[in-house]
């Protein structure tokens, strides 16, 4: 962990020994090494959604889908920056949360902390039965559910291990996932110029062609949105996983300047090949999914079983990650008494087991769920976490305009990353989040997303206030009951007078 000194609060207190920030004090190592952090900063932008989602977007905005990933895309670098200056300035597995509750309120910590929490539960549970999914095709005579149970397990042996087993194995997980989405590019872009034997160069034809590039009208610029802008969760993960590495200002400022090209390559270059080589009504985008349609057009034999297995490895990824992602937030909370003081504590190994175990079994019920009854709760599980992303990034902006002047002030030789424009562009994401968040709510498939993610907000928030509450009206009691309760102060021995 970073040996920095503890960082300063709004209202100029420090935090006490072993708090958020405090690195000598919370007993997590830095266990992560610097190739690790890299890698996990590259692929956590490149999630299965990618690879097997995206493809709707395209049937839905046609061409347009480009003009939906890079405003969603550009939304991301935003968050990512002040995300980033914050996070280069006071590194902490709490991240957001951490830095919410000291500029914000406690509240908003606790909240916005337990949200995040439960959406990579839900998370957990959906990627253990995707990939559950294609390997019982692979191996049909082990049933879907032994699977499930099997990664799940796995992958909770690797993180209850070490961070560093983490992070090795996240390394060699997202590497695939970078080797494949480069590998798809260059060989896509051949074929769109008519380099690749038996191919002929496409042009534009595509963008332009089958109903212009808007097919379906500018309106779907915004729906197309809201299939997107959920892909790009998990951009934030390296400022929690920095903490628990030996030079965490200078990853976090290395991830934050590299987030740009990042999103640039891996998203609007891949989509803007596939919807070059092949219509964007083309049902085999939907049936196969964009990669493994561009790539049967191109003419790639096995191109189906080869983005099987980058799929699987895009789903071990995410589900490595959301279960680090969610122990490590949930390690947090306890730190600031908002969860368990139990999730705080550390083995010899150095990793929170106990909050480890508690985001497993929630997401082992969540896999349940999703088996028993796939159509009432566990779809309300997703619905009602669908929109936590918008959450995040909001409150990631709110932070952000108290914590500047506080870094300023307080530690000026560690704003090493600084928003642009600040205050402008920040109230300016502001904006379009608060635009995307009511868009949802005029959306016919986006609305009861954002109902009841608004619901389960509102219930986090209320168990907030009142803990809060609580513990306002328990110091009062001690407080007052201190001195009436204290014992009285021993006397001195008497002397006894000596006779004249």
């Amino acid at each position: 962990m970073s040996t920095q000194p503890p960082p300063v609060r709004v209202d100029g207190a420090k935090d006490a020994p072993g708090a958020p920030g405090d690195a000598s004090g919370d007993g997590l190592k830095a266990g992560l090494k610097n190739r690790h952090l890299s890698m996990i900063a590259i692929g956590g932008v490149i999630g299965a959604g990618l690879f097997v989602g995206s493809g709707a977007g395209i049937a839905k905005a046609g061409p347009g889908i480009l003009i939906s990933y890079a405003i969603a895309g550009l939304l991301v670098v935003l968050v990512m920056r002040m995300l980033g200056e914050m996070a280069a300035a006071d590194p902490t597995s709490g991240s957001f949360s951490a830095y919410a509750d000291r500029a914000l309120g406690r509240w908003a910590g606790f909240t916005i902390g337990w949200l995040y929490w439960f959406f990579w539960v839900v998370v957990l549970a959906v990627e253990a039965t995707a990939a559950a999914a294609i390997l019982t095709e692979w191996v049909s005579p082990i049933p879907q559910w032994a699977w499930a149970l099997l990664v799940m397990v796995v992958l909770t042996a690797t993180n209850l291990a070490s961070v560093g087993s983490y992070g090795e194995f996240e390394f060699w997980f997202a590497g695939i996932k970078v080797v494949a989405i480069a590998a798809f590019i260059v060989i896509a872009g051949l074929a769109v110029f008519g380099v690749l034997p038996d191919t002929e160069a496409v042009g534009t034809s595509h963008l332009t062609g089958d109903g212009g590039f808007l097919p379906n009208g500018p309106g779907t610029i915004l729906s197309g949105m809201l299939l997107v802008v959920f892909s790009f969760m998990g951009s934030e993960i390296v400022t929690l996983a920095a903490g628990e590495s030996a030079e965490p200002a200078k990853m976090v400022s290395r991830a934050t300047n590299s987030v740009i090209w990042r999103i640039g390559i891996f998203y609007l270059g891949s989509i803007l090949l596939v919807v070059m080589l092949l219509p964007w009504n083309s049902q085999a985008l939907l049936d196969d999914g964009p990669y493994v349609a561009a790539l049967n057009e191109i003419g790639i034999a096995h191109a189906g079983t080869i983005m099987d297995v980058i799929v699987v490895t895009a789903v071990l990824s995410c589900l490595n990650s959301g279960l680090y992602t969610a122990s490590r937030m949930a390690f947090s909370l306890g730190q600031r008494g908002d969860a368990p003081a139990s999730f705080a504590r550390v083995n010899k190994r150095g990793v929170p087991a106990a909050a480890i175990w508690s985001s497993v079994a929630f997401g082992f019920v969540a896999v349940i769920f999703n088996y028993t009854s796939p159509d009432t709760v566990f779809e309300f599980l997703l619905n009602s976490s669908g929109a936590v992303a918008l959450f995040v990034w909001m409150v990631i902006c709110f932070s952000q305009l108290r914590m500047r002047p506080i870094i300023e002030r307080e530690m000026p030789e560690r704003h090493t990353v600084r928003m642009w424009l600040y205050p402008y562009l920040t109230y300016a994401t502001i904006a379009l989040i608060i635009f995307i968040l009511g868009y949802m709510l005029y959306d016919d498939e986006g609305r009861e997303m954002m109902v009841l993610s608004l619901v389960v907000g509102a219930l986090v928030l209320v168990t907030s206030l009142v803990l809060d509450r609580r513990r306002g009206r328990g110091a009062s009691a001690t407080a007052a009951a201190g001195p009436a309760d204290a014992p009285e102060p021993a006397k001195a021995p008497e002397v006894p007078k000596q006779r004249a």
